[in-house]
């Protein structure tokens, strides 16, 4: 199978008979040397060691190749899905992404952002086990905040604050990747499959709303109300971006779509679900819920559900 940025190959341990995946990159150039994206990822998962993410045994250098050593996992979200035709149920679709939130939360408690969250960098074993894997364009941040490459996650995954050339980000990039992702699980579809950057953007407005940044209070954590203290709608209050026209130039065909909610898209995820799923989708990334809030949601109340 071709990764990435090498060939990943099934072996087994002659001692244990397990399984492990060897990741296997070339070193032909000798003055590109070791990829930038190997040394990223093999630097963070060494410290990265938790159930939902991809374990790096061993890391093997030779004069014309490295190998990555990592825990054999039998498939990925992508294939998992495509095997069921995306008719997973319920359940299934509550424990998967409570193990990707798990994993999530626990690259951001450890001060790295993951930048590529997808389907296909999910993998899963037979258990229903879930562990993130391609650290390749992760990267560890900080304070003060600083500019990173707005040319990252896979473009059906891609926030709009970075799809509009942001370049300050935080925690929330993969939070949007995540919604995505959980819409993806309880369809079979992606949620917002653009050609390009700006037909990205009007898969997003044309169901999320246009964003908008006047007349409504900021009021994250209290009840959505206008200033006259009725009751804003659902839509119009995850469309409320503070300071959007400042900041970023939207071309005018994309200001006025009215949303039109995300319920109708989900018919297998209760209204807690898709009550979690519009906080991870907000397009002002500073009102976006973090993986620390969503593991508390009333989604996951079920018992049995633990990190």
């Amino acid at each position: 199978m071709t990764g990435t940025y090498g060939i990943v190959y099934k072996a087994q341990v002659r001692e244990t008979k397990e399984f492990v995946a060897l990741k296997r990159i070339r070193l032909d150039n000798e003055e590109e040397g070791v990829p930038c994206t190997a040394i990223r990822e093999i630097s963070l998962l060494k410290e990265l060691k938790h159930p939902n993410i991809l374990g790096l045994y061993d890391v093997l250098h030779t004069e014309k190749k490295l190998t990555l050593v990592f825990e054999y996992l039998d498939s990925d979200l992508k294939k998992f899905l495509d095997a069921y035709g995306g008719q997973l149920e319920s359940i299934t679709i509550k424990k998967l992404m409570y193990q990707l939130l798990c994993g999530v939360d626990f690259c951001h408690q450890n001060r790295v952002l993951h930048r590529d969250i997808k389907p296909q960098n999910l993998l899963i074993n037979k258990k229903g086990e879930l562990k993130i894997g391609d650290f390749g364009l992760a990267r560890a941040f900080g304070i003060p905040v600083r500019s990173y490459s707005h040319e990252v996650v896979t473009l059906w995954y891609r926030p709009p604050d970075v799809l509009l050339g942001s370049s300050q980000y935080d925690t929330s990039v993969d939070i949007w990747s995540v919604g995505c992702v959980f819409a993806e699980t309880a369809t079979g579809q992606p949620l917002f499959p653009g050609s390009s950057v700006t037909n990205q953007l009007q898969w997003i407005f044309g169901k999320m709303g246009s964003p908008i940044d006047e007349g409504i209070p900021d009021t994250p954590n209290g009840v959505p109300v206008s200033k006259e203290g009725f009751e804003i709608p659902t839509t119009t209050y995850y469309r409320y971006w503070p300071g959007f026209t400042k900041q970023f130039e939207c071309p005018p065909k994309m200001t006025n779509y009215p949303g039109e909610g995300l319920d109708r898209f989900l018919p297998k995820i209760d209204l807690d679900g898709v009550d979690l799923l519009q906080k991870m989708l907000i397009c002002d990334p500073k009102r976006r819920i973090s993986a620390s809030q969503a593991l508390k949601h009333p989604y996951f109340s079920d018992d049995g559900l633990g990190c």
